[in-house]
């Protein structure tokens, strides 16, 4: 008797692939396997289904190159594997002594936001299993996630798991409007929290608590009371010492409840230790695979496999397994600042098209959205990229540079036709565009700041070329470029940045700032920061950058600055 093949682990990977960035969700079905199995086979011989073959195979590929250099790296003569390890607890010990369990960090996420928001619109949802989105769904009700429907799913799987499944458009009006009454009633708790999107994000309670002599469970109760009661919304938390753990403890108790972390370092480590890899902010389907690779499925794994990953530190980034492994990160939270942003941007999900005429309209819907947008939050840019999704799931990008600032429709329209109609014809699903090389409207005069030294309003601009975007700028310039793009750097990604001093909050002499004469960005009072910033902005460094838009000899901008630099601060301290 012949014994059935059994499924090879491509065929397994795939399968876990098509199932989608979601299968974490709260609310799913239990048994994820079968619906997995169901999903490969609806999606079989679709134009998805091959895309999602080709990214696997592509990273079949790179997995396969990782085991080879492990290989060869664990097996290289000399290679005393328990040196190593010792080498790595000793940094285990360096990490642990910076724990910090001084601040309250609060994870807020509001319960199936999308969703929530079309009941109280529509009450006759309620308790139905229902999906808000057109060809991909933006999210889903507890009722249909219950049949394995779940946010990033094609609507023809969605139907096939739930056949009684009711499709509803999004209301985007409504959601920024109940985002922003979420939003105002978080900042009666901590007027510096951080949104990390228009249904999520982090506070830092403890200066609240201390104010008000209550408890931490109790702060976060009347929170979520507050919100419910003022916008019928119900909001899940997580209470922990730093930013990641509070994330993955207000996902203990979806939907509708709050989970409290012990503020203790062997109980943290004792609850990252059976963690899956999967649920760590910022490590995706991508990550997760590689990890699992060299055998990392949970946290605890990141400890035994430690001399593995010392070896291929520059492969997966050792340091960062290891403050996940221990439960160390970031406990700063600020709001995000203007200057930080990089770009700004929109773009449609819709039916595959390809009527050139038609195209062209949603190519204009998206430009009228980011015009809007760009005149709301007072941005303007010179570098415009268009993106564009085919019917085959595949994403591509083309970009071009202007010599003026961009924000107008007609402008924005005119470059995104010029980067399309060459492209064509083609069947599409998505098409976006995004600026970037921004330049603040709200911001300080350009002309006030250092880069004024280098004005050449006599030279001209050569004309701009179209071109295909290298790997690095796809990654800033588009909203969701896909995983494989991202292969050539496989250090899991940090969902938020550390920073320097993420011990404690800042005092209010620390955020009292001056105007800088050089550059005109606000910066501490502090005497020390102040001319070690006044430092950096003489720098040859900045007086490169500065260069790069301008041409008058290096020498002569030079001394251009430092001429101005001693008439605007003469008492300050410079370097020889």
């Amino acid at each position: 008797m012949v014994s059935e093949p059994q499924p090879s682990q491509e065929t397994a990977s795939l399968v876990k692939r098509l199932a989608g960035p979601s299968t974490g969700k709260a609310g799913l079905a239990k048994d994820q396997e079968d619906i997995n199995r169901v999903i490969a086979d609806v999606s079989k011989g679709s134009k998805f289904y091959e895309n999602e073959k080709k990214k696997d195979k592509e990273l079949t590929k790179k997995i396969e190159h990782i085991l080879q250099l492990r290989d060869e790296l664990t097996k290289k003569s000399g290679v005393n594997l328990q040196k190593i390890e010792a080498s790595v607890d000793q940094i285990l010990l360096k990490l642990e002594s910076e724990r910090d369990l001084s601040q309250t960090i609060v994870h807020f996420d509001l319960d199936s936001f999308f969703a929530s928001v079309e009941v109280l619109n529509d009450p006759t949802l309620a308790g139905k299993p229902f999906a808000v989105g057109h060809t991909v769904l933006s999210t889903a009700s507890y009722e249909a996630r219950k049949y394995g429907v779940r946010s990033g799913m094609a609507t023809f799987i969605a139907k096939k798991l739930c056949p009684q499944l009711i499709m509803v458009s999004h209301g985007f009006s409504d959601y920024s409007e109940m985002s922003h009454k979420v939003m105002a009633i978080c900042k009666r708790y901590d007027p510096q929290m951080c949104p990390a999107g228009c249904d999520e994000g982090y506070l830092n309670i403890t200066a609240y608590c201390a104010e008000h002599d209550i408890t931490a469970d109790a702060c976060v109760e009347h929170l979520r009371t507050a919100v419910f009661t003022e916008t019928k919304l119900t909001v899940s938390a997580g209470i922990a010492p730093n930013t990641m753990l509070a994330k993955i403890c207000s996902d203990k108790n979806k939907p509708n409840g709050q989970f409290h972390l012990p503020f203790e370092s062997e109980a943290i480590k004792s609850f990252m230790r059976d963690l899956p890899i999967r649920r760590v902010p910022g490590i995706g389907r991508v990550s997760e695979r590689l990890l699992e690779s060299v055998g990392i499925k949970t946290c605890g794994d990141i400890y035994t496999y430690r001399a593995t990953l010392s070896l291929m530190d520059k492969q997966f980034g050792l340091v960062h397994l290891l403050r996940t492994h221990l439960g160390i990160a970031s406990n700063s939270v600020q709001p995000p600042q203007r200057e930080e942003r990089k770009s700004i941007g929109a773009e449609r999900t819709f039916p595959p098209l390809g009527d050139k005429k038609k195209i062209l309209e949603k190519l204009e819907e998206v430009c009228a959205e980011l015009e809007s947008d760009m005149e709301e939050t007072q941005w303007t840019g010179r570098t415009i990229t268009l993106k564009y999704k085919l019917d085959s799931f595949e994403v591509f990008t083309r970009a071009k540079s202007s010599n003026r600032w961009i924000s107008k429709k007609e402008d924005l329209f005119a470059i995104g036709q010029e980067l399309l109609l060459p492209e064509l014809p083609l069947t599409i699903r998505l098409i976006g565009l995004r600026v970037t090389k921004l330049k603040d409207l709200r911001g300080p005069d350009p002309s006030t700041g250092i880069k004024r030294f280098f004005d050449n309003s006599s030279s001209s601009s050569s004309p701009n070329k179209k071109r295909k975007l290298s790997l690095s700028e796809v990654d800033e310039a588009a909203e969701h470029p896909s995983e494989t793009e991202k292969l050539e750097n496989i250090k899991p990604i940090s969902y938020r940045k550390e920073k320097p001093d993420s011990k404690s909050r800042q005092s209010p002499l620390e955020r009292e700032t001056h105007t800088c004469p050089v550059c005109q960005k606000q910066v501490p009072t502090e005497n020390d920061a102040f001319n070690a910033h006044l430092d950096a902005c003489l720098s040859r460094g900045a007086i490169r950058e500065a260069q790069a838009e301008a041409s008058p000899s290096p020498k002569q901008a030079q001394g251009n600055i430092l001429e101005r630099w001693t008439k605007l601060a003469p008492s300050s301290k410079k370097k020889s």
